[in-house]
């Protein structure tokens, strides 16, 4: 799957109340666009930011770390879950429901890693497969030598 970057990543909004952005100004919010939410474990996703930022550019969008379930959630275009198979992941859907980019946490128990409005608006999915799969023969490799 190919993204451009020239366009907006995470397409239209579904519909002008489904999701909110509030402005860095503290201003009213603006309508957010659809996006996908890749969940992957943490330790892999960390790996993952960390390959993202090290890479050419601004290449991380807003990721959601889940204390509790030990994951963190990359925001993805929408239409990235119909193609997505990499194992260990999931990505699901959000159509606009659930997902609130806002920079306050979304519930109790989670909080933004890469906050909305410091990143790009959604991390490129085939960059996102890429470094994940780094991620995977990373902690690998570090597992059978200890």
């Amino acid at each position: 799957m190919a993204t451009d970057q020239s366009i907006d990543p995470c397409g239209e909004p579904p519909t002008p109340a489904a999701l909110a952005v509030a402005p860095p100004s503290g201003g009213p919010s603006r309508p957010a666009p659809a996006c996908d939410l890749v969940t992957v474990p943490a330790r892999q996703g960390l790996e993952a930011v960390d390959i993202l930022r090290r890479g050419a550019g601004d290449a991380v969008g807003p990721v959601l770390h889940d204390d509790g379930g030990d994951t963190l959630g990359f925001v993805v275009p929408a239409g990235t879950a119909a193609g997505w198979d990499v194992p260990g992941s999931t990505c699901t859907q959000t159509d606009g429901r659930g997902l609130r980019l806002a920079p306050e946490p979304l519930t109790a128990g989670s909080d933004w890693l890469v906050p909305p409005g410091e990143a790009d608006p959604a991390t490129d999915p085939a960059v996102l497969r890429r470094a994940l799969d780094e991620a995977a023969r990373m902690i690998e490799a570090a597992d059978s030598c200890s």
